[in-house]
């Protein structure tokens, strides 16, 4: 998703922070984090306004994220992008999570430096690296042999001598290393699998990305009298793990029938102030009354050009028999500036991406930049034949101002 630029560097060398409760926090290096890195200033922005910026406060969790270098764990074309908060390809129908979703679930764990922590899907080996700078012992299962082992040597070379990497099905857990004090899941199953409950400590946590392909909420578990209790948290999307478990489930998204979910923006069965099943939101307010379609409407509010203001939805497209979609949405805008890039403006995105998530195009139902009162807008988008997904992305992108929308839909013409 080419929505962002590489933040300009202005941080000092070593972070700090105005945290929410205007607590300062100073963050030192507890690893090599030499003269040599010259990310190190980009870092600590990206840290300051994407990870402490958005919400994080946990003191351990913004020193990790300070400390460990994003950018070895990714392909050196992509080294630019490396201090963007986004997904990025690893390679292998495999991406490494945006940092806000590390720190994001990190904690939510509440790790302690004592603790014993297994991860599933290893990946890149970013997460667990942001964990080896929290407790004492990680350990880390990948089901993608070559995945494993690359991101085994990279951890023992930048010095992670308490990670601990095994290539396998981590459905299965570790039993021989159990109990274990949290346990992270980094792929996306229907169900929690009972031996990752087995092999949870009495009291422990568990955070998952639990759900349907491209529909998928967190939820942070404590095991308490041997049961898990569950405590619902934000909408998230996850690569769909590779192997037997993926292939087994019982829902399965329909690539010839795309639509959007919640695109009424009514409904956010939590209570968090959040719309239900659109991730990655970022300055975004669930707002009730004068909806031009039903009760609730999503208001996307930035005053700093160049910050991230949008929400996301992942859908299942086969370009095969999809020619043409149709975007449409009810709009209000007011004062809007645009970004520095040309990017930065109002619009409606769709990402197309072919079976091994290579980027096919991005199309867009805008710019829009005058204010206007409530008005319906859209456009008819071509599909490349080899889409098999899509990424849906809405908001200011980058502008200053306020944007409302309401009643998003996706509609289609057969090929």
């Amino acid at each position: 998703m080419r929505n962002q630029s590489p933040h300009q560097v202005t941080a000092t060398l070593l972070l700090t922070v105005l945290l929410p409760a205007t607590l300062v926090l100073t963050i030192a290096s507890t690893h090599s984090n030499g003269a040599d890195d010259k990310y190190r200033e980009t870092r600590a922005k990206m840290v300051a306004q994407d990870v402490a910026g958005e919400g994080i406060t946990n003191r351990l969790v913004l020193q990790a994220l300070n400390t460990v270098k994003r950018h070895e764990f990714v392909p050196s074309k992509l080294f630019r992008e490396a201090y963007i908060d986004k997904a990025l390809a690893i390679g292998y129908q495999q991406t490494i999570s945006p940092p806000f979703v590390v720190a994001y679930m990190t904690e939510a764990l509440d790790p302690k430096p004592t603790d014993k922590v297994l991860e599933i899907g290893t990946g890149s080996g970013y997460q667990a690296a942001v964990l080896a700078e929290i407790v004492k012992e990680v350990y880390s299962i990948e089901i993608v042999p070559q995945l494993s082992r690359e991101a085994g040597r990279r951890l023992k070379k930048l010095g992670y001598d308490n990670v601990y990497t095994l290539a396998g099905d981590g459905y299965k857990g570790w039993p021989e290393h159990a109990p274990f004090d949290r346990i992270i899941v980094t792929c996306s199953p229907e169900s929690v699998p009972q031996p990752l409950i087995n092999q949870l400590r009495e009291g422990g946590r568990m955070i998952v990305p639990l759900g349907q392909r491209y529909q998928q909420i967190f939820y942070l578990f404590e095991k308490k009298d041997g049961k898990l209790v569950p405590e619902r948290l934000i909408p998230t999307l996850f690569v769909p793990m590779t192997g037997a478990s993926e292939d087994r489930r019982r829902v399965l998204p329909d690539p010839a029938n795309p639509q959007i979910i919640n695109g009424s923006l009514e409904i956010d069965d939590n209570d968090d102030g959040k719309v239900d099943s659109w991730y990655y939101q970022r300055q975004a307010e669930h707002v009730k009354g004068d909806a031009p379609e039903g009760d609730y409407f999503v208001t996307f509010q930035n005053e700093k050009q160049g910050r991230p203001s949008r929400m996301m939805q992942g859908v299942a497209i086969d370009g095969r028999k999809i020619a043409f979609v149709n975007l449409s949405l009810d709009l209000k805008l007011e004062n809007i500036r645009a970004g520095s890039e040309e990017w930065e403006k109002p619009a409606f995105y769709i990402h197309f991406y072919d079976k091994i998530r290579r980027t096919l195009g991005d199309f867009k139902a805008g710019p829009w930049l005058r204010s206007q009162d409530w008005e319906r807008t859209g456009r008819r988008i071509p599909v490349p034949i080899g889409t098999r997904e899509a990424i849906l992305r809405i908001g200011l992108n980058g502008a200053a101002g306020t944007m409302s929308v309401d009643d998003l839909r996706l509609s289609f013409i057969p090929r």
